[in-house]
């Protein structure tokens, strides 16, 4: 990894784990994120997954349009960090811990692989 997308990994691990902490203060079952990347096809190959404990809740946060604003504080936190995604919907989904045990026996890295961009 070279210097310049050292610090660019470096800025988008900051600004993710900023939007991280704000989501666990909300009390809505948010538990983790994480994102994946093609540093050669930034920021269009940038998926980051927002994970729930239940299924249950993170259709509780759609119902309630909340993922609208967990987007939108995504954003905002990666255009302080400089990166400006083209179309934040499609670089931020919502996922949860019982669908990754359900249908990838709990492997979060097969499963991440799978919505790679």
């Amino acid at each position: 990894m070279n210097k310049t997308t050292a610090k660019l990994e470096k800025n988008l691990i900051n600004a993710l784990t900023l939007a991280c902490e704000e989501f666990k203060r909300w009390d809505i079952g948010f538990d983790w994120l994480t994102h994946t990347v093609s540093h050669n096809r930034f920021p269009d190959s940038l998926v980051v997954s927002c994970v729930f404990v239940t299924q249950t809740q993170m259709q509780q946060v759609l119902s309630d349009s909340l993922d609208v604003r967990m987007r939108k504080e995504i954003q905002t936190r990666l255009l302080k960090a400089g990166i400006r995604p083209k179309d934040i919907r499609r670089n931020v989904r919502m996922d949860n811990e019982e669908a990754c045990m359900a249908q990838d026996g709990g492997n979060w890295e097969a499963r991440l692989e799978r919505f790679r961009g």
